[in-house]
């Protein structure tokens, strides 16, 4: 009997199930419309006048927000392509922390336009070529467009410029508000060398009710919770720190104890009350006046501490009693007992405030070089406090690439406008298919500014048509006007409009990256998902006939 040998091809060469895709009309075409689709959901969310996005995630939490970093993390993108963008935004938001929207949308036109080279006969790797010239010379020339620079980090006028144009485009109208308490904050806690700068060192804390206007600034740390015990306020204290509860430990296994009578039954709880009490007041002899516990508390220490005047605070999140070891130079200890003297950390003051209906607890260091300063945020909703916190979150990220990269470029689509004109001419000087790419590259800088103009309300065409012959005759800090005036433009240095160099260099490179990596797939081979068929569900199931 013959040997059988199957047919040759790549879908019997495979398991059962798989499906292929190959060539342009197949793979490419069909990754770069998931791409389109993807920046066209958040291209409407770019700039001051961007619109609001309402997000319902798998928990059914609600997000409503413009930022484009949460918007991509809650949307749970599946498609392959799309997500190589997801991805890239991610990384922008770890690295830098502000233009995620940037990164897609350039992106997105960037595929956009190289889709219609495609069409016109291109093959992909001489685009792929185009696109990488283009990145390196994009990147060459943003460095000869710093128009002005961060001369001292400790300036509160200097960080101001910085941090208002990346307020305005998340919390449009509240820039010097949130501006000011971003600073001030930063001031706060900023280092002898700016370099060593940590954005962990401004935490936020929201709290319902009031107005945004009731915002404030409060140096050190701040709990949303009171103090456990009767005592509400300590000064000038010495702090012990337990990861551990504070409470009479419970053995591994379970016991059995035989009481024979009441008196037997008085020295068994008896014995846990002292073991207890000795460790208080071993805390207090030790001058301890502020205990802090990473999780519960016993009713019978809190008893103790109260008798022995000593304020007892539960802080349940693991990263905020680091937080709070750095504050007060404390070490946090696994166990029960008396901190050593290098264990044990200080704070000025320790007490209990109200901030509108909700009763805190507030950390307090009265030396300058406080450690933390806590931005506490007053708001109607919960969804209004989370969107002020991203726009804070993103003005502090400001602050940190500041302070690396002093270099400032002019904002509101005036660096990208100049970054197209200089790539057009430079395209043409280009020998070879290149220029095509490197034109197209060109043109999709326009994206930036078109949006702003659309956002806005305005015809994009006559905004960007005005801006080209503006920066054609030499003013390169010619930028789009959302506030609508007849005219379109202002000049982006007299209002102080400005973008940090790195963080633009930084969304252009991840987004250029993204482009290439999608236009330099062919074919797609995806194999069946694991797990069996699927069950039909039978509703009355758990019902016994």
């Amino acid at each position: 009997m013959a040997l059988k040998i199957p047919k040759i091809g790549l879908p019997q060469m495979l398991k059962d199930g798989y499906k292929h895709m190959q060539g342009l009309e197949e793979a490419v075409f069909r990754n770069i419309a998931a791409t389109k689709d993807l920046s066209n959901i958040v291209r409407t969310s770019l700039g001051p006048n961007g619109r609001n996005k309402m997000v319902i995630n798998h928990l059914e939490k609600l997000f409503v927000t413009n930022d484009a970093a949460t918007i991509m993390k809650e949307l749970e993108v599946v498609h392959p392509a799309a997500k190589l963008l997801v991805m890239a935004s991610q990384q922008q938001e770890t690295e830098m922390g502000d233009q995620t929207n940037f990164v897609v949308v350039f992106a997105g036109e960037l595929l956009q336009h190289a889709e219609y080279l495609l069409r016109m006969g291109l093959h992909p790797s001489e685009i792929i070529d185009g696109y990488n010239i283009a990145s390196k010379k994009a990147i060459e020339i943003l460095e000869s467009l710093s128009v002005d620079s961060v001369s001292d980090a400790h300036s509160k006028a200097e960080l101001l410029k910085v941090v208002r144009t990346a307020i305005a485009s998340k919390q449009y109208g509240y820039e010097d508000l949130l501006g000011e308490l971003i600073v001030q904050a930063a001031l706060e806690v900023m280092p002898k060398t700016p370099k060593d700068f940590n954005v962990d060192s401004i935490r936020v804390v929201k709290i319902l009710g009031g107005s945004i206007h009731d915002t404030q600034v409060i140096r050190g740390m701040v709990f949303g919770r009171e103090p456990e015990g009767t005592l509400k306020k300590a000064s000038k204290a010495k702090v012990a720190i337990f990861s551990c509860p504070f409470d009479i430990s419970q053995t591994e296994t379970k016991g059995t104890v035989l009481i024979h009578n009441a008196e037997e039954m008085l020295n068994f709880s008896k014995g846990e009350e002292s073991s207890m009490e000795k460790i208080v007041k071993e805390l207090a002899d030790a001058g301890v006046k502020v205990v802090v516990s990473g999780s519960g508390i016993g009713d019978l220490a809190l008893h103790f501490l109260n008798r022995y005047s000593i304020l007892v605070c539960k802080v349940l999140s693991k990263f905020d009693l680091r937080r709070l070891c750095r504050v007060t130079g404390a070490t946090t200890l696994a166990r029960l007992g008396v901190p050593m003297a290098e264990e044990m950390g200080y704070c000025d003051i320790v007490e209990s405030v109200e901030i509108g209906s909700d009763r805190c607890t507030v950390f307090k260091q009265e030396t300058e070089d406080t450690k933390t300063a806590t931005i506490v945020i007053r708001g109607a909703t919960m969804n209004s406090l989370d969107d002020i916190e991203r726009a804070i979150d993103d003005g502090i990220n400001v602050v940190k690439a500041i302070t690396k990269d002093q270099r400032l470029v002019a904002g509101a689509g005036a660096t990208e406008i100049e970054l197209a004109r200089q790539l057009q001419s430079f395209g043409e000087k280009t020998p070879g298919l290149n220029q095509y790419a490197i034109k197209k590259f060109a043109e999709s800088f326009e994206v930036i500014p078109r949006t702003l103009a659309e956002n806005a309300g305005m015809d994009s065409t006559v905004v960007i048509s005005k801006l080209y012959a503006a920066h054609q005759a030499g003013q390169g800090a010619v930028a789009v006007d959302i506030e609508g005036d007849s005219n379109g433009t202002f000049d982006a240095l007299k209002r102080n409009t400005l973008d940090v160099l790195s963080i633009k260099s930084s969304a252009i490179k991840l987004a250029t990256g993204a482009a290439i990596t999608v236009l330099s797939v062919d074919q797609i081979i995806m194999s069946k998902p694991a797990g069996g068929p699927k069950v039909k569900e039978n509703k009355n199931w758990d019902e016994d006939d």
